[in-house]
């Protein structure tokens, strides 16, 4: 993989990058989240150079990823919702691909009230609506608790719903009928952008799919604790901030 000095070269560059726990700390209420300033800053400078795109590549609905991202309609910011499933471009409407089945969505409904009730005498435990399925958050339950929740909603899906997408992340279970993912994603960006060189950051276990489908001339970027395939990590949103500040000093001086 490229280093962040030729990253800073490549004619056009696409940074890509996860919200919780890269631009934001993991947090207790999902909808409180918020970019830390100096991501901002520094997401804005490069925003700024010339032939550089920023985008937010988020398993958040376009929805709620637009209200943590404080998205407004006059940004420059890309935006990939759902895994890629949903989209927002500077200047173009919202929109996904392909239209939805019907007998997706009344499935939906009807587990989304089956999951809640099973869920439901779980202290710490809720289930999120999402676009395309729904998540079961369990950060706030005991951990037998959590896992015996996650067992039967494993169980029920398997019978109710087999073909859907299964992701695991930090304490969420989550299940939808799309299928796409953050690679689908960074490369739908790409090709849309034209990008010769892509810095993709995230810090859970759905971003390793893009971070894998990087080339050569591309930077990934894990941010915290653990094993990734991506070729540098960083203690945090802070340190990944300060990564993202010297990226844009680097090109702002080719």
């Amino acid at each position: 993989m490229s280093d962040l000095d030729s990253l800073a070269l490549t004619p056009r560059l696409l940074v890509a990058l996860d919200f919780d726990g890269t631009l934001s700390p993991l947090v207790d209420e999902p909808m409180s989240a918020r970019m830390i300033p100096a991501a901002r800053r520094a997401l804005d400078a490069l925003t700024a150079l010339p032939a550089t795109d920023v985008a937010l590549v988020s398993g958040r609905s376009l929805a709620d990823l637009r209200v943590i991202s404080e998205h407004t309609d006059d940004s420059l910011f890309h935006l990939a919702g759902s895994h890629g499933a949903e989209t927002w471009h500077p200047g173009a409407r919202t929109g996904q691909d392909d239209p939805d089945d019907p007998a997706d969505r009344e499935l939906l409904a009807e587990l989304v009230a089956e999951v809640e009730r099973i869920v439901a005498p779980v202290d710490g435990a809720w289930v999120e609506p999402k676009a395309f399925g729904l998540g079961l958050h369990t950060r706030l339950a005991r951990p037998d608790a959590a896992q015996e929740a996650q067992r039967e909603v494993d169980a029920l899906l398997a019978e109710r719903a087999p073909n859907w997408r299964r992701r695991t992340g930090r304490d969420i279970l989550e299940f939808a009928f799309r299928h796409e993912g953050k690679d689908q994603a960074v490369a739908a960006l790409r090709e849309r952008l034209g990008a010769t060189g892509v810095l993709f950051a995230g810090d859970d276990v759905t971003d390793e799919d893009a971070l894998r489908a990087l080339g050569d001339d591309d930077l990934g970027v894990h941010v915290g604790a653990g094993d990734s395939a991506a070729s540098v990590s960083v203690e945090d949103p802070a340190a990944l901030a300060a990564l993202l500040h010297r990226l844009a000093q680097l090109r702002a001086a080719r």
